[in-house]
């Protein structure tokens, strides 16, 4: 085999599962982040929300920002749901970058981001993502997504 065959395999391999296992990771990613937010202490995200939303009480909010986040997941793994996942993202993607500003002490260090304002940042390629997903609601759906 050549490598021009062997190119060929491979991208075809990949623009027919690429878009799949791109839900499919963000499902996953939305899931567990947002379940450990469902527990206190476990999340690592748990007090730069506290210290952000400072207007609502931790207590309740983080679990409820929790179950939002998992039900995005949940939303994303099952193919009919993904314009509803979106439309849950589009506005938990707002606050997530909110940090950036009410919070630039702790995501700022001059122009360089912190780890925590990387870690927003970060949701820049998730929004991307979400938008690649977003294009194939028209799509067909395959017998590789039955």
């Amino acid at each position: 085999m050549d490598w021009e065959s062997l190119d060929i395999q491979v991208t075809r391999w990949m623009e027919l599962h690429g878009h799949r296992l791109l839900r499919y990771s963000l499902a996953i990613i939305f899931i567990w982040f947002g379940a450990l937010k469902l527990f206190p202490g476990l999340s690592p995200a748990e007090q730069l929300v506290a210290n952000t939303v400072f207007w609502f009480d931790p207590g309740w909010f983080v679990p409820v920002l929790g179950a939002w986040e998992v039900l995005i997941g949940l939303c994303l793994a099952w193919r009919p749901l993904i314009r509803a996942a979106l439309a849950l993202m589009a506005l938990q993607m707002a606050g997530t970058f909110l940090p950036l500003i009410l919070l630039p002490e702790i995501t700022w260090n001059g122009f360089v981001p912190t780890l925590e304002g990387q870690y927003i940042i970060k949701n820049l390629v998730i929004i991307a993502a979400a938008i690649v997903v977003g294009g194939t609601v028209r799509h067909k759906k395959t017998v590789l997504e039955e």
